[in-house]
């Protein structure tokens, strides 16, 4: 028996000796970056080991009754009943380690959802499927989308270094800052989650959820959609830049100067069309913009071929709307459509982009030679955009 109770004892040991090896493998919960992130491992790492212990007194006791007790050693079965100490035991330890566990996780809790003293504010919402970053304070505002190519995604490529965590925007923040985060969605509800930095926010429609972070070193890190928000949940990553202040401080100028500039043309424009009527784009030009912009924009939903995924995303090929009146696919684009998937692009995209994706779409796809017999439009200008958001 002592022998057997040796090896067993020696097998424990050397499924045990691994654990810090595994603690700190791919497969577990990352360090971080960010001091919230470092105390949810400590407390992570915490439990895990708490659960260890109790697994091996639980099982190791479960062993011993099976092998001690089995019915070759002992052929006739004992006769006891319950034990008041040992239930009590069973119930209060337990119960101890419980508290143990949740008293510090409350304080963490606390302090996670404390966003005062923060001196960076960005409000972050979630769209089906990308991101829109607003710093509140700065006046700067863009959307971030995957930038995956389609060849890699659909197999006949070879998969980049950041598979499906990569984007045309990222969001820039400073290193040694405390920076609030308000979390929303405009859709459906989606999860803010980029886990070294210790941040798991959902975005509901109608609500606010406050967090903040801080990071420590300059670096770039990604993170994904956390909650299940429609067929293409897998492709809204989230990409953070930390930067030092300097280089933070110069991102915001660059980003405020081309606010400006936009702005100011924007300005001469309106400003031009009311002294002469604007020039016309040519049809090949709408469509050299239009093609690129719908893949990225519209054609993850209907598809590159504007086949659809119906009924959720109908069909633009041979589509009512792309081989109607020319008025009812503005709109569609401007305000979306209520009820359903289609979200409203006015505020997302710009007069020549919408223009260009809206000619691009009435034109491909046969939907251009429909069109032509039908007596309808293919062209759109950035004109009529401007003039159907003034209605």
């Amino acid at each position: 028996m002592q022998s057997w109770w040796r090896n067993a004892i020696a097998v424990l040991v050397t499924l045990l000796l691994p654990l810090p090896a595994v603690a700190a493998s791919i497969w577990n919960m990352p360090k971080g970056v960010t001091p919230i992130s470092h105390q949810i491992y400590d407390i992570h790492m915490i439990t895990f080991y708490v659960c260890c212990a109790i697994g091996v007194v639980v099982f190791g006791a479960l062993f011993y009754s099976i092998i001690r007790y089995r019915r070759s050693k002992s052929p006739t079965a004992a006769n006891f009943h319950e034990h008041l100490w040992v239930e009590i035991a069973w119930t209060v330890i337990p119960v101890l380690i419980l508290i143990a566990l949740a008293i510090p996780a409350t304080l963490l809790l606390k302090q996670i959802h404390n966003t005062q003293a923060s001196s960076l504010q960005i409000k972050i919402t979630g769209y089906q499927w990308k991101w829109k970053y607003e710093y509140l304070d700065e006046g700067i505002s863009f959307f971030s989308n995957l930038t995956t190519p389609k060849d890699q995604i659909e197999g006949a490529a070879a998969k980049g270094e950041h598979y499906l965590l990569e984007v045309d925007n990222e969001m820039v923040v400073p290193t040694k800052q405390k920076i609030k985060l308000l979390v929303t969605s405009n859709d459906v509800i989606h999860d803010w989650w980029v886990p070294e930095l210790g941040v798991k926010q959902d975005g509901i429609p109608g609500y606010i959820n406050e967090n903040w972070v801080y990071i420590d070193e300059p670096g770039t890190y990604r993170g994904q959609c956390g909650e299940l928000c429609g067929v293409y949940h897998g492709f809204m990553p989230v990409v953070v830049k930390a930067v030092p202040q300097a280089e933070f401080n110069q991102w915001v100028a660059a980003h405020q100067t081309v606010k400006q500039q936009k702005a100011a043309a924007k300005a001469k424009a309106k400003q031009e069309a009311a002294d002469k009527p604007p020039e016309k784009m040519t049809k090949a030009a709408l469509l050299a913009i239009g093609k690129p912009k719908y893949q990225a924009t519209c054609g993850m939903c209907h598809q590159a071929n504007g086949q659809g995924l119906p009924p959720t995303f109908p069909a633009l090929k041979g589509s009512p709307v792309a081989t109607g009146p020319v008025g009812k696919n503005i709109d569609i684009l401007l305000h979306g459509v209520s009820g359903t998937a289609m979200q409203a692009f006015g505020e997302q995209l710009d007069d020549e982009t919408l223009a260009s994706i809206i000619t691009y779409v009435r034109d491909a796809w046969g939907n251009g030679e429909v069109n032509q017999k039908a007596g309808h439009a293919i062209e759109v200008q950035p004109s009529e955009i401007a003039n159907a958001r003034k209605e």
